[in-house]
């Protein structure tokens, strides 16, 4: 009873502010403006290199080989939509990858036990991060901040510090086989995206997630069990990053141990600027699909031109610092009815 007077709590919440007095042209330009920066960058590209970035090639790559960037941003986007920061991610990544490689072409464990229990392994972590943060009280970016550097160095034990190969040759034939010339990984991480939308947008638990974001104190006292709802939303955070270093290690045939930290920067900007598109403040999948192949078009397009290294760094960087500075103006200004 107290959960459902919870969620009506929320939504009443929601309600009022989607009925702010905002212009009817800014609340669309909100809505799908990274979805127009994606068009204009496209375009931008197109026009600069005409026989080479707007051809199915590269399309094909921009979608088939960032993969693991998508997965590593959706779990991370789960455990942003409770309010908890998830240092610790780019990590597991490097792990989970690192593990899957030792287990099946180091030790000789088949296919399917190695995939089960990296994911188990990954959960494991997400768990003692979930402990660490929800039930011990520490604030969880100073935890996974810890726990993420301990995990790294794990990685490097479990490796040697090597770059580790050996997997199984089906795995990787599975991982890089194409349909429609895209790798299947994207397919899956397509289905999690549509999974993730659902759940944070119709069901019960995606709206008891939002109101925790929203309110935490305000949750719990409307009988919301918030440390469950916190934590789930870490350990899935882990899950996601296990899955995401199994496709790295898949796609590459190798694991190289300190491959994980790439990813750390691309999926924090990706997320926080996905909260700015489709559901404008709030952490959403299809928002979160369309900024990580706006950064990724981004990228591709610097790489064609010759510019690699720092300016991908750049790139990432200031889209990160922009998308959480329009998060924080929108946010202010629809708390003031504006």
């Amino acid at each position: 009873m107290s959960e459902s007077i919870g969620e009506a709590t929320a939504a009443v919440i929601t309600s009022k502010v989607t009925r702010k007095s905002t212009p009817r042209i800014a609340v669309q330009f909100e809505k799908y403006g990274v979805l127009v920066a994606w068009v204009v960058v496209i375009a931008f590209f197109s026009l600069m290199m005409p026989e080479t970035f707007p051809t199915l090639a590269t399309g094909r790559l921009i979608l088939g080989t960032q993969t693991v960037i998508l997965i590593t941003t959706l779990g991370l986007m789960l455990s942003l939509a409770v309010g908890e920061f998830d240092l610790s991610v780019g990590s597991v990544v490097g792990f989970a990858g690192s593990l899957m490689v030792v287990l099946n072409g180091v030790l000789g464990w088949g296919a399917l036990e190695s995939f089960v229990t990296t994911l188990v392994a990954a959960l494991l972590f997400g768990a003692l991060n979930a402990f660490l943060a929800v039930y011990v009280g520490v604030q969880s970016i100073i935890v996974t901040l810890g726990t993420g550097t301990l995990l790294a160095g794990l990685t490097l034990a479990v490796t040697s510090s090597k770059v580790v190969t050996g997997l199984d040759p089906g795995i990787v034939q599975f991982m890089t086989s194409p349909i429609l010339g895209i790798p299947i990984p994207f397919y899956i991480a397509v289905i999690l995206t549509v999974i993730a939308w659902f759940v944070l947008q119709h069901t019960p638990l995606g709206r008891r997630m939002n109101f925790v974001q929203a309110n935490r104190e305000v949750a719990r006292l409307s009988g919301l069990r918030v440390q469950w709802i916190r934590a789930g939303g870490l350990m899935a955070t882990s899950l996601f990053g296990g899955l995401a270093g199994i496709v790295l290690a898949g796609t590459n045939g190798a694991a190289n141990p300190q491959a994980g930290a790439y990813y750390l920067l691309p999926a924090f900007a990706a997320a926080f600027l996905g909260s700015t598109a489709i559901i404008p403040g709030r952490f959403n999948a299809f928002g979160t699909f369309v900024a990580v192949y706006f950064l990724v078009t981004g990228i591709t397009g610097l790489q064609y031109l010759g510019y690699a290294g720092w300016p991908e760094q750049i790139f990432y960087g200031s889209s990160l610092v922009i998308a959480v500075t329009i998060g924080h103006v929108v946010g202010r200004r629809r708390g003031q009815g504006i």
